[in-house]
Formats: structure tokens, sequence, C-alpha cells
């Protein structure tokens, strides 16, 4: 059996598309096989921005980073310390 690792972590902001896409090439940077994210009842491969956007996590959702494989602590750490730092959008500039 491959090493696991699994960590959650509280959204400071909702999850948009420039962090889904940041966690999608961190996660396809790693070996280990699958790394998935979760919220909710929804688990998702975090190798895909579309998927990773269809969760549809907002500010204050429980994200869990789940990982298996050779480096699934260094995997989940990574993606987890990522999800803690998410900043909302920038608001429009004023016309």
């Amino acid at each position: 059996m491959s090493p696991s690792s699994e960590r959650t972590v509280r959204l400071p902001a909702d999850l948009h598309a420039r962090p889904a896409g940041q966690l999608s090439r961190i996660a396809a940077g790693f070996s280990s096989r699958p790394i998935t994210l979760a919220a909710g009842d929804k688990e998702v491969d975090a190798r895909s921005v579309l998927l990773v956007m269809s969760l549809g996590a907002t500010r204050g959702t429980h994200v869990t980073v789940r990982a298996e494989g050779e480096d699934a602590d260094r995997a989940v750490q990574a993606l987890a310390d990522l999800l803690a730092a998410v900043e909302p959008l920038d608001a429009p500039a004023p016309s």
C-alpha cells in the first residue's frame, strides 16, 4: 500500500479561476495518484482546473486535500498551503 496523506483547510475566500489553475498546475507536478480535493459530498481530481472550479467552494468552505503515493505528504502540504492563502477577487476599478 502506498503512503497517503490528508489535510482539511477552511477557505479564506472563494475558490475562483486563478487559484484553481494554480492548484491544478501544482498537483500535476507531483507523482502521487490520485490527488483529490473534496468539499461537501463532492470529490474531484485536483489536476483538472474545470473540476476544481466545479466544487463551487466559497469562503468558509472546508476543503479536504487527499493524495496517495511517494510524495503524498508534500503534495497535500503544497495544495493545502495554497488553499489557505486564496485571496478574494480584486474589486473592479471605479469608472
